[in-house]
């Protein structure tokens, strides 16, 4: 690293906190909308030689995390609930003796309800695993179909309802806007993710993302103004229902609403600090160096060949992208932030950004005071257009 770069990179007060997120890549069979890094199993998960390469993973990043305590550990994919407890339960051993866990750390797994039994929620829950997040995604059989989710309503609803046995901190996933979806299915969804007892629902519009199989050929979806109406049926619903819409997608029980809000996608949102380790995981790290990301291999058998020295690429953040990067994450937070903490997370000024908040409060897209920046209800309808305002480009000159 160059010594210009060192003598020019912002310097934070101190370090953000810090996030674990664990990346398992295999799942029983890839959705024609899914664009994340998932591969459909062959014969069987390798388990125990990708626990193995985990370790060592988190083993070779230990000088870019140390002396920091890791307040929240994710486990996602792919379909993590593939993964038998007992090893979840040995990952986690080896993160408590390598690291600094908080001991009251969140600590979340994604579970596809065609992967789970009675027996796997409670050995999760006996391993560490505090918080749940299921991907439902509809309670409609046709839609789950279309989908090509490899579960059906019945085996959602059972699911959620041995989770409970077991977890008090649930999340649901749903999505609207499907091929052929009423407001009144949409609705529905809804309805029966409260009454079957979620703390938490991540409510996302399905998008047509490039290199899917839907995208190349494109279903039947509802009209604009209908998945405009959708979004909004559903905001009311859960806000009627005491749920607190703190992010775009994410809506927070009224069981306790800060402990149901989820700490390790707060932590993103707010431009925290996150090791990801297992295939193509990324981080985001800061230092006095600057703030450095990492992509770790993709393809879980280069990954795997690439065990102890898993980073495929690296750099560290221009320092006229931080400004839109920190944007990209807080303004999707209802309640925006805090304006000291754009100095906090990217150790610039807010005059940096002078310009982009100038125009979007022009537009009616934020409004701002001294103390708190927050998205308009029209400036959350319209976040790209929003985001855009502080693409480095437009910064500049």
């Amino acid at each position: 690293m160059s010594t210009i770069l060192l003598d020019t990179a912002p310097r934070l007060a101190e370090p953000p906190p810090l996030a674990l997120y664990v990346h398992f890549p295999w799942c029983v069979r890839k959705c024609p909308y899914c664009d994340f890094n998932s591969h459909a199993v062959r014969d069987s998960v390798p388990e125990a030689a990708y626990i193995d390469a985990l370790v060592a993973d988190l083993e070779s990043a230990l000088p870019l995390i140390w002396g920091r305590t890791i307040h929240s550990i994710f486990m996602g994919g792919g379909t993590p609930s593939l993964i038998s407890a007992a090893g979840i339960d040995r990952l986690l051993q080896h993160v408590r003796t390598l690291t600094r866990l908080d001991p009251m750390a969140e600590i979340t797994l994604e579970a596809n309800p065609g992967t789970v039994d009675a027996a796997n929620f409670a050995g999760y829950r006996a391993a560490g695993i505090n918080r749940l997040s299921i991907g439902v995604q509809s309670f409609h059989n046709q839609h789950l179909q279309s989908l090509g989710r490899i579960h059906d309503a019945a085996a959602a609803q059972h699911a959620i309802a041995l989770a409970r046995t077991c977890f008090d901190n649930i999340n649901i996933d749903l999505m609207y806007g499907l091929p052929g979806q009423t407001l009144d299915e949409a609705l529905l969804d809804v309805e029966i993710a409260l009454q079957a007892g979620a703390s938490h629902l991540s409510c996302y519009h399905l998008t047509l993302e490039p290199n899917t199989p839907f995208y190349q050929h494109p279903p039947d979806l509802p009209d604009d103004d209908l998945t405009a109406d959708m979004q909004d049926a559903i905001e009311n619903r859960l806000a009627a229902a005491g749920f607190r819409h703190y992010e775009t997608s994410a809506f927070a029980g009224p069981r306790g609403q800060t402990h149901a809000r989820c700490w390790h996608n707060l932590n993103y949102w707010q431009y925290g600090d996150y090791l990801g380790i297992g295939a193509g995981a990324h981080s985001k790290l800061s230092s006095h160096e600057g703030i450095r990301r990492q992509i770790r291999h993709p393809h879980p058998k280069a990954y795997l060949e690439h065990t102890g020295n898993p980073v495929m690429q690296e750099h560290n953040v221009e320092t006229a992208s931080l400004g839109f990067e920190f944007m990209m994450n807080a303004l999707r937070l209802t309640e925006g932030f805090d304006s000291a903490l754009f100095s906090a997370r990217t150790g610039l000024g807010l005059h940096h950004v002078a310009r982009a908040l100038d125009s979007a409060e022009q537009r009616g897209l934020i409004t701002r005071s001294l103390q708190r920046i927050q998205p308009t209800d029209t400036g959350r309808r319209f976040l790209n257009d929003l985001l855009t305002l502080f693409l480095p480009s437009r910064q500049a000159g």
